[in-house]
């Protein structure tokens, strides 16, 4: 390409490993969710709209659409907000900053499934450490099962999914205020500008595109949540914490193909719906200088 600084030719191996392990299974899933495709069909036919149809009559899968929003909604707001508080915190000169951030970042590297199983034990409602501090506090009133009353399961599972997540958000702030002139916080500073002003009005504002990477990641990531809830719960008590990939992995389970990808695609337009608004609203407030 003329002026380009490098050929587009380079782009061409990772635009063929895109087109082979990404657009190609798109395409062929979404030619399956309209078959009968099934585990005891001896021939895949094309039957139309049905699996749509069949998704939209499934009370099971409106509990599993609104506790995937519920999820989403709460893990974004909040990973966004203790990520953006810890970021602001250990951006000060503190002695022991970097082992903090070392410290909060390190749930984020460790895998969802051995967290869920630490987690497990520390929920169980007789040996858990929660209920067990609880005890020995003379609050023993406070005691839950946590995972198997359904008040309290999807609650538990947003904050051990918090738990893991938030030293994400945290650094990624962290890399956008190394970003921000320390001159221009001094001169507001000696402007008179107290530390809420600071914030509100020049280090939030050049945040903006941190915050973009922070929300479209977590929203996108929380909506996809699976391993978390499958080792907590496995979607229970009854289908109180079910979700759309613990419904969707129970559908592949019982053979119902074809109607398991009509799933996975819905699930897939929900994202694209809910995230391509929230990018360019976000977009929109992004600044430089």
């Amino acid at each position: 390409m003329k002026g380009s600084k490098y050929p587009l030719y380079f782009a061409f191996p990772a635009l063929a490993v895109f087109l082979l392990f990404f657009i190609t299974p798109t395409v062929i899933g979404f030619y399956y969710s309209f078959t009968d495709w099934n585990i005891n069909a001896d021939t895949i036919s094309f039957n139309g709209l049905d699996n749509y149809r069949a998704l939209f009559q499934e009370p099971r899968l409106l509990t599993a659409f609104k506790n995937t929003l519920i999820f989403a909604a709460a893990v974004t707001v909040f990973q966004n907000v203790l990520g953006l508080g810890l970021a602001l915190i250990l951006n000060e000169a503190l002695k022991a900053k970097n082992f903090l951030r070392m410290i909060f970042f390190m749930p984020y590297v460790i895998s969802p499934i051995v967290i869920g199983y630490i987690f497990r034990a520390i929920y169980h409602p007789s040996n858990g450490i929660i209920n067990q501090a609880l005890n020995s506090v003379g609050l023993g009133f406070m005691a839950q099962d946590w995972l198997n009353d359904p008040k309290f399961a999807l609650f538990s599972i947003i904050v051990t999914d918090l738990w893991r997540v938030t030293g994400f958000s945290m650094v990624v702030y962290l890399a956008g205020l190394q970003f921000i002139s320390k001159d221009l916080i001094e001169s507001s500073s000696m402007d008179g500008a107290h530390y809420w002003q600071r914030f509100r009005f020049i280090v939030f504002p050049l945040l903006a595109a941190s915050l973009t990477v922070n929300v479209l990641l977590a929203m996108i990531n929380s909506m996809k949540i699976f391993e978390m809830v499958m080792v907590l719960t496995d979607g229970g008590p009854g289908y109180t914490t079910e979700v759309f990939f613990t419904y969707i992995r129970n559908m592949f389970s019982t053979g119902q193909f074809g109607y398991a990808t009509a799933v996975n695609l819905m699930l897939f337009v929900l994202v694209t719906l809910i995230g391509v608004p929230v990018l360019m609203g976000l977009k929109k407030r992004e600044m430089e200088y």
